[in-house]
């Protein structure tokens, strides 16, 4: 894990609010289907002003920590927002100090282990401790980088 600073961003897309514990039940899992609908061709298709080719996944409104219920939204990065879509948010990733980490190998268990490291440094007390507040996923060919606010 690296200490790097993550510049501000605006994502639009498809949100849900979750747990860590839903996530592990199939039958209350949330994020597939969310990750289906956003990852259909064309789903960004109609909006505008698209920065990159990337999939961003922005984790905010924590209700306290990793146990807690949260907000992910997974959608494309924006120079400004558009009228929106039906169904798409807007929001913006503040810039903030960040752990880096790399997420590599066939998917998604790549980002499962990834996580897992971010769970054992938050429940191990490691130091600088996650803040909670805006963590960013951002999804390429090569894998994915998670941006852990601090």
């Amino acid at each position: 894990m690296d200490l790097t600073e993550r510049a501000e961003l605006t994502v639009v897309g498809f949100a849900v609010r979750t747990t860590n514990a839903d996530e592990l039940d199939p039958a209350r899992a949330k994020l597939p289907a969310l990750w289906q609908r956003a990852g259909a061709p064309g789903a960004f298709a109609h909006v505008p002003g698209r920065i990159d080719e990337n999939l961003y996944a922005v984790l905010t409104d924590y209700e306290s920590d990793h146990h807690g219920a949260y907000t992910q939204i997974v959608g494309i990065g924006v120079r400004t927002v558009p009228r929106l879509p039906e169904g798409m948010v807007a929001v913006r990733v503040p810039a903030a100090q960040t752990l880096r980490l790399e997420a590599r190998g066939p998917m998604p268990q790549g980002l499962i282990e990834a996580w897992q490291l971010v769970w054992k440094h938050t429940e191990s007390g490691g130091t600088p401790p996650r803040a909670f507040t805006t963590d960013l996923e951002v999804h390429h060919p090569g894998g994915a980088d998670l941006y852990i606010a601090v």
